[in-house]
């Protein structure tokens, strides 16, 4: 019975651990782990070499220098760069809210004009002097988008109708308006500098294929 025991105890072997080759390093992380572990301790001096090899490890040594100087000058390229981002940004916003407060501030005594003429006494102010009123009002209105590069778009009639700055609502004919010129005028439009912020509403005088039509 001894003699049984012991034979299976002979061949009993340890088990071996399973492990999970996921942990296991790669040959790329070996190979990396190798070279950066040489790399260090060449730049400390610690690396022996044969004497032949010492111009292929100088070589070596200087273009580690220069590709970590060639990143640090990257990094602070990088840096630079957001830094100047961010300062355009920050101008350019200042700059809005600067120009917002230029058109805000020039029509605040609009406001006050206003004001004063819903304080006076309906009794007491004619027809005449609450139109003059407005008018001046208008007048104060204008010079102010003037300065800030509004010009208006005042058509006469019998001027020929440009589809720029002119937005034909309809046709009809006028005397003494030659066809294709401009027979009425309904509001006055306004550009900005060479752009047209809204087109002077007119109507136009037919031509005859039009007419027909």
């Amino acid at each position: 019975m001894s003699s049984h025991t012991e034979h299976d105890d002979a061949n009993t072997q340890p088990e071996t651990p399973e492990v999970d080759p996921s942990t296991l390093p790669t040959k790329d992380e070996d190979a990396a782990a190798r070279y950066e572990t040489i790399r260090q301790m060449a730049l400390a001096g610690e690396l022996e070499f044969p004497p032949e090899a010492d111009e292929i490890v100088g070589a070596l040594l200087d273009t580690i220098a220069q590709r970590d100087e060639t990143q640090s000058r990257l990094l602070r390229a990088a840096a630079d760069h957001q830094n100047f981002q961010r300062r355009a940004s920050i101008n350019e916003r200042e700059a809005r809210e600067m120009a917002t407060r230029g058109v805000v501030s020039s029509l605040i005594p609009l406001i006050d004009q206003f004001e004063l003429a819903l304080m006076q006494d309906p009794a007491k102010v004619s027809g005449e002097t609450i139109t003059m009123g407005v008018k001046m009002i208008r007048d104060e209105f204008l010079r102010v988008l003037g300065a800030y590069g509004v010009v208006p778009i005042a058509p006469e009639i019998g001027d020929e109708f440009n589809p720029g700055p002119h937005e034909a609502m309809m046709q009809q004919p006028a005397e003494g308006v030659e066809p294709g010129h401009i027979s009425f005028v309904m509001s006055t439009g306004y550009k900005l500098g060479d752009r047209v912020v809204r087109p002077a509403k007119v109507g136009v005088a037919p031509t005859p294929d039009t007419k027909d039509a």
